[in-house]
């Protein structure tokens, strides 16, 4: 075979896997782009645009929110297990009180302000987290009738995953 033939016979090859790279990535929204081989080669490939993907979300923390309800009243427990890479030196901890709930005394954690956004903000003994620690604040509030956990939590600004 001459040195024409096997150029065209690899470019070919190589435009066929660069067909299958495309075919691949639209099937898993990764946007991979055919090879395309030089003019007179053999078959080309055609160049699909990049599928634009957005960055997937990275939690730093996990959350657990235990409510106990009453009557027209409720505690909340709540433990935040840090995942993040550098230890945290000083937290704060937002989220969003369902409507009708005012906290009336809390644990572990300063709040402010009672109800709507809350930021919780850490004691003098509980400031330091390291990677895979965790930290337990709790709250007592007053309910009109909804007695649900916050819908999120953000840790220092990153959202946290719920459990």
């Amino acid at each position: 075979m001459s040195g024409q033939g096997q150029r065209q016979k690899y470019w070919g090859a190589l435009a066929v896997v660069g067909l299958l790279l495309t075919a691949v990535g639209v099937l898993l929204g990764s946007g991979f782009g055919a090879i395309a081989a030089p003019a007179g080669a053999g078959p080309t490939a055609t160049t699909s645009p990049p599928t634009v993907m957005s960055t997937p979300l990275k939690f730093t923390c996990r959350v657990t929110d235990q409510v106990n309800a009453w009557d027209s009243g409720l505690t909340s427990q709540i433990t935040v297990t840090y995942t993040g890479v550098a230890p945290v030196k000083g937290w704060s901890l937002v989220f969003a009180l369902p409507s009708g709930q005012t906290i009336t005394s809390g644990w572990n954690a300063v709040y402010s302000p009672a109800s709507g956004q809350v930021t919780a903000t850490n004691a003098p003994y509980n400031a330091d987290v390291d990677t895979g620690g965790s930290v337990s604040i709790g709250f007592q509030a007053t309910h009109t009738g909804d007695t649900g956990a916050p819908a999120y939590f953000l840790l220092n600004g990153s959202s946290c995953m719920m459990d």
